[in-house]
């Protein structure tokens, strides 16, 4: 039998809420932007007043209601106002629009006049972002004897905190997982088919990396050196073959090119020979003027008459002309006024 009210809230408390508001720690998790609720049953009929804390700061101080009067909440923040809800009208605490600085440790404690000391309930609250698609790193490769040997590295480029990760090996009869964000490999050839993944979780979400095909890891293992080799001196003689065929192309085409300029200059390149050979049956006959050596008087300018003479379109050559004498007769001038 209980020997006190005290007592009887204590363990009123007890049997409510279980061992959580007897002082043991509870954890809770929540999302940037989400919200979260820390539970409390209590049964405010010998509870004066309730405070919750968050670190060292008290946010929310609540008189419950009497029979005559509503609860009382005073939220000591403004900025906590919108966020701070106790739904139902109950006393627990819900905090919505979370943050990554709302992560901390919160405490509730309850207040009454018939108890010496307050209870008290203690939270850790750990708020997450949801996790981005994760990032593979390939390590230094080394392949030796038809084995290639490299490291695969998961991480996250932010958001790491309490983030765990697995490694899924599919490709196999049977897919394999394993743990850690390194995956270690020694891959032969003949295992070229399979694909790697990482899975990254955190207590609110999960993502996967884009697939990591093995046969992109390592090129060139022994196996695959007859078929990279084939496939390289069949590319270097289809290089070579075109090469070849580009001159032979070039080469008939400059002489095509070069005999067609021939062709052509071999009709304009010999001058045309001008034929004096006078018209069948005609013959040219030239007379001959002798030069007159100082037998034309000067020109009296004054009593000079000129006239135009025109020439006919053709002169009829004598077959003879009469024979000169050698020394000139004298040349007998009228002067026309």
């Amino acid at each position: 039998m209980l020997a006190s009210p005290a007592c009887f809230i204590l363990f009123l408390l007890c049997q409510l809420t279980g061992p959580a508001a007897c002082g043991v720690l509870k954890k809770l998790v929540g999302a940037v932007g989400g919200s979260v609720t820390f539970p409390l049953n209590l049964s405010a009929n010998m509870t004066d007043s309730i405070i919750w804390v968050f670190n060292t700061t008290t946010f929310v101080t609540i008189q419950p209601k009497m029979a005559d009067k509503k609860a009382l909440i005073i939220v000591t923040q403004q900025r906590n106002k919108e966020r701070v809800d106790f739904p139902n009208e109950s006393y627990s605490l819900k905090l919505s629009k979370l943050k990554k600085n709302d992560s901390g440790a919160y405490r509730v404690e309850i207040y009454s006049s018939t108890l010496q000391n307050p209870l008290s309930q203690e939270y850790e609250l750990r708020v997450y972002e949801y996790l981005s698609k994760p990032k593979v790193t390939v390590g230094l490769q080394n392949n030796n004897n038809g084995t290639c040997v490299t490291n695969l590295t998961c991480s996250m480029e932010e958001g790491e905190e309490d983030v765990t990760y697995s490694w899924m090996s599919l490709g196999q009869a049977n897919n394999e997982s394993y743990g850690g964000s390194i995956l270690p490999i020694s891959l032969r050839w003949e295992k070229r088919d399979m694909t790697f993944i990482c899975l990254a979780r955190n207590p609110i979400s999960s993502n996967s990396s884009n697939p990591i095909f093995a046969w992109k890891l390592c090129k060139g293992t022994t196996g695959g050196l007859a078929t990279s080799g084939i496939f390289s001196i069949l590319l270097s003689f289809i290089l070579l073959f075109s090469l070849a065929l580009m001159l032979i192309i070039l080469i008939i085409r400059r002489e095509r090119r070069k005999a067609s300029i021939e062709e052509k200059g071999g009709v304009g390149t010999h001058p045309e020979i001008l034929s004096c050979n006078p018209p069948s049956g005609e013959t040219l006959e030239y007379d001959t003027i002798p030069h007159l050596k100082n037998t034309i008087p000067e020109e009296n300018s004054l009593n000079t008459l000129y006239s135009t003479v025109q020439i006919p379109p053709k002169v009829e050559i004598p077959h003879s002309l009469p024979e000169l004498p050698d020394t000139p007769g004298p040349f007998t001038y009228e002067n026309i006024i």
